[in-house]
């Protein structure tokens, strides 16, 4: 039984994330332009409309942008929960009724052998989730656009064989850096986005046995950097007594460049 996905694209400036098994495959937003979309697809050397549908997270614009435009082209059921179509409707553009589904928070649906759990996370949005994809005895986690990751989140998303999981800005570089002072404020609070230290602590309680990789996921083009990321986070690990390379993988995303698809 096969789990594989790609990160297709990872930032500010648009989120999309592909995930297959033997008989489905998924589309984890589409925070591009239409075209963007297809030319990603190609990369990874898949067919948009082979797609088994496309889960929402959030309504951010850089979740959403492409959600309609793929949809429609494609035929593709979108699958949100009711908070979110609430405040999406109006930005994705007509949208037939049959290819709209309800995907409620912390509830778990079904495609083949393929569990999807939603989870909710903390974030400024109507109500703001994330999925956990359990096929045979492989679990993958996405999580990003959280403002922290609570005792509730750890619990399930623990011990998970992959994660692609925020580390979204470095403290000093935001605090430095050009934003104004309300947008700075947003990021650094519970409803914001995880820095590069508090991805790291998270992800030391959330490992297991089982954890080979985790991907940085959501990097902010101004407040952060690879080379950044990478280092502060395995310096928090190693402060915790976990070696990056011993116990699991980290990996980059890319805004514009997908990750090579990968078996979890």
């Amino acid at each position: 039984m096969s789990l594989q996905f790609s990160v297709l694209a990872s930032g500010s400036t648009g989120n999309a994330i592909f995930v297959e098994t033997d008989s489905h495959s998924f589309l984890v937003d589409a925070g591009l332009s239409g075209k963007q979309m297809e030319a990603l697809f190609q990369q990874i050397d898949r067919d948009m409309s082979k797609l088994s549908g496309i889960l929402v997270t959030h309504e951010h614009s850089d979740h959403i942008k492409g959600v309609g435009i793929v949809a429609r082209k494609y035929k593709l059921p979108i699958y949100a929960n009711q908070k979110t179509w609430q405040a999406m409707d109006p930005l994705i553009g007509q949208v037939p009724t049959e290819q709209k589904f309800t995907f409620d928070m912390e509830t778990v649906k079904t495609f083949g052998g393929l569990d999807i759990e939603s989870f909710g996370v903390s974030h400024d949005a109507a109500e703001p989730m994330f999925y956990v994809f359990h096929y045979g005895q492989k679990k993958l986690v996405l999580i990003t656009d959280t403002g922290y990751v609570s005792d509730r989140m750890k619990g399930l998303i623990s011990n998970a064989d992959a994660y692609v999981f925020e580390s979204n800005h470095d403290v000093q570089m935001l605090r430095m850096g050009r934003y104004p002072w309300n947008i700075k404020r947003r990021i650094l609070s519970d409803v914001g986005h995880v820095s590069n230290e508090d991805a790291a602590i998270a992800m030391a309680e959330v490992a297991g046995d089982r954890t080979k990789s985790f991907y940085l996921a959501h990097l902010s083009q101004d407040n952060n950097m690879k080379d950044l990321a990478r280092m502060a986070v395995s310096q928090t690990l190693e402060g915790r007594g976990i070696r990056v390379g011993d116990q699991f993988q980290l990996y980059d995303t890319d805004p514009k460049t997908p990750t090579i698809l990968t078996a979890v």
